[in-house]
């Protein structure tokens, strides 16, 4: 074996070691917080269809450019799950971190348009020992609670960097296998973060999710 060679299999030996570490260690973060119970009924690739029961969120809605707006909407909800809220009790954290468009665009415009005056949901399912009333009321008035019901969601999940352009092939995906299935979706896609962001973008689970229309 040459020198060179040698160096080569080292450095793909340190990869490899460097990988196995970030995955060991991104399972327990995750596996750490609570995440949505839900039911998978179908499974086709990296698309699922999944029943969810009824949850509780802290939201915020946030103007702005995607990635800014999801970094605003989570220092507002960890803040108020971090004790900004009356009487200043803690709440566990849980994943994912839920994003989505709040901008009401007409039918015939194309469902993918993004403006820099977007409206951005934000929020986080809270865990499942809370209710509406038990929760405590948050502090900052742009913190709801809000109850979110039972549904059915078409979902895809993928790794890596979620960037814009990501995000939209994953979307137009998520689209084209609902438009083959004829299966109805409505309002707008969700997009769902799990990992914190020193995640390498390899062990990262990103997911992006359509609603299914009662009877869909």
């Amino acid at each position: 074996m040459t020198k060179r060679r040698k160096t080569i299999y080292i450095g793909l030996a340190g990869i490899v070691a460097i990988l196995a570490i970030a995955a060991a260690v991104a399972g327990p973060l995750m596996s750490r917080v609570e995440q949505p119970d839900y039911k998978v009924t179908t499974t086709d690739g990296a698309i699922e269809i999944r029943s969810y029961g009824p949850m509780i969120a802290a939201e915020a809605e946030v103007k702005g450019e995607r990635t800014a707006a999801i970094n605003e909407g989570f220092r507002l909800i960890a803040a108020y799950i971090f004790g900004a809220n009356t009487p200043n009790a803690k709440i566990a954290m849980t994943a994912p971190v839920q994003q989505q468009s709040s901008q009401k665009i007409p039918m015939t415009a194309p469902v993918t348009q993004q403006t820099a005056g977007d409206s951005w949901t934000v929020r986080f399912i809270m865990p499942s020992n809370w209710t509406l009333e038990t929760l405590p009321a948050p502090n900052d008035p742009r913190v709801t609670l809000k109850p979110v019901p039972a549904n059915r969601m078409l979902v895809i999940r993928f790794s890596g960097s979620a960037s814009d352009s990501l995000i939209q092939t994953k979307t137009d995906e998520l689209r084209r296998y609902a438009a083959d299935k004829t299966l109805a979706t409505v309002g707008e896609p969700l997009l769902a973060f799990y990992n914190p962001p020193w995640t390498l973008p390899l062990l990262r689970r990103n997911e992006i999710m359509l609603k299914l229309a009662k009877g869909g």
